[in-house]
């Protein structure tokens, strides 16, 4: 089954629609971004919610001490590291580590343990771009690790992802919104529907 993960939540009523609808992960920032949360406000997002699914919480280059901390208070089941973090992180959480594709070429992943993400790179973003980019690129190592898909995905071409490719993942989050900050609902369950019906299809 591909695991769907929807990032940059903000609020309770966005992450109930994604649980509810079957998301996999959610993904929360806590690192320099628009979609920034505090640890406080994930924490009563999480408290507030029904259903639990699996937690992420996206750092860039932050100090292993400070990721530590907030994922204990929080209750995070993974760290996504965006930034130029080294292999061997360690803040007591599996980590997933986010590769950056650059002029279709990906670099070497092999020191970092799976999953791991592939996502756009740019100049001037850190973190997720909201870009697509060249898929075909990461096919060979999709079929050997587990790997997430993101950037640029949205309901109309996610189903082609999963189809064509297969991966172990797929992120979302500006592609599910109806502006910065808010998740449109109706997005969300059409992302998550394209994914499912993409996977019976193949």
């Amino acid at each position: 089954m591909v695991r769907v993960k929807i990032c940059g939540i903000c609020d309770a009523g966005a992450a109930d629609e994604a649980a509810a609808a079957g998301a996999d992960l959610l993904g929360f920032h806590f690192c320099s971004s628009p979609r920034r949360i505090t640890p406080e406000e994930a924490k009563g997002i999480l408290d507030a919610i029904d259903v639990r699914p699996r937690i992420v919480g996206v750092f860039i280059d932050q100090d292993p001490e400070e990721v530590r901390q907030i994922a204990e208070f929080v209750g995070l089941d993974m760290l996504q590291l965006h930034g130029s973090e080294a292999p061997g992180f360690d803040a007591g959480r599996p980590v997933m580590k986010v590769i950056k594709v650059r002029d279709g070429i990906v670099p070497d992943a092999s020191a970092w343990p799976d999953p791991i993400m592939l996502d756009s790179w740019s100049s001037d973003q850190r973190g997720g771009t909201g870009r697509t980019w060249r898929w075909d690129a990461a096919r060979e190592l999709i079929k050997r690790r587990r790997v997430f898909v993101a950037g640029g995905l949205e309901p109309g071409n996610v189903g082609t992802v999963v189809n064509d490719f297969k991966p172990f993942g797929v992120d979302v989050s500006s592609g599910v919104e109806s502006k910065l900050r808010v998740k449109d609902p109706e997005k969300i369950r059409a992302f998550i529907r394209a994914v499912r019906l993409a996977e019976h299809s193949s």
